[in-house]
Formats: C-alpha cells, sequence, structure tokens
C-alpha cells in the first residue's frame, strides 16, 4: 500500500475515485495489526489502496473526524461511503470492501 500525500488525497476525492484510504500512526500497536491484515487484502482485491500518517496531517483528520486509529474510509465515487475503526478479521474487511467497491 502506497503511502499517499495531501496531493495524492485531492487527486484522488477529486477525480471520484474510488478504493480505501487508511489512516495511522506509527507508534500505534493496533496500526500494526491492521497494516498487516490490509496488505493481506490487498493480495487478494484489486482496490485503489493508499495510507496516510496521520501525525503529518491533523487538519485531514479533522476534515474526516477520524476518532482513533486505525481508521479504514471505504470511498466509492470522491465520497466516504463508511469509516471503519474495528478492523476484525481480513474475511471481515474483505466483506466490507467488496460491498461497497465491487
Amino acid at each position: 500500500m502506497n503511502e499517499w500525500n495531501r496531493k495524492d488525497l485531492t487527486a484522488f476525492l477529486g477525480n471520484e475515485e474510488s478504493g480505501i484510504l487508511y489512516f495511522y500512526t506509527p507508534l500505534c500497536g493496533t496500526c500494526q495489526v491492521a497494516s498487516k491484515m490490509l496488505s493481506v487484502v490487498e493480495e487478494l482485491v484489486d482496490v485503489k489502496m493508499g495510507k496516510m500518517n496521520l501525525n503529518f496531517y491533523p487538519d485531514v483528520a479533522a476534515e474526516f473526524a477520524v476518532e482513533s486509529v486505525p481508521c479504514l474510509l471505504i470511498v466509492r465515487g470522491g465520497q466516504v461511503k463508511e469509516t471503519l475503526y474495528a478492523f476484525h478479521s481480513v474475511p471481515y474487511l474483505l466483506e466490507k470492501i467488496k460491498e461497497y467497491l465491487t
């Protein structure tokens, strides 16, 4: 999963693309587990995926009303369709992603 910056995020939303956006912080243990789960998901589905370290983008966290990390936004047509904070399992994530993006 590629690390996105503000320009990547703006292009993704501005072009009304669909995919997932993962917000994390490097020192968060739960984020490390979530990152591994998303690495598996990335191998199983062909969906545009990006991640952003919220330590560098507090304004983005405020814009999307991110309550905690890890946070996964499912985006379709440039609009956030669902926000996930509990990742549960790889099958759960796959089901959620497929619900909106396939």
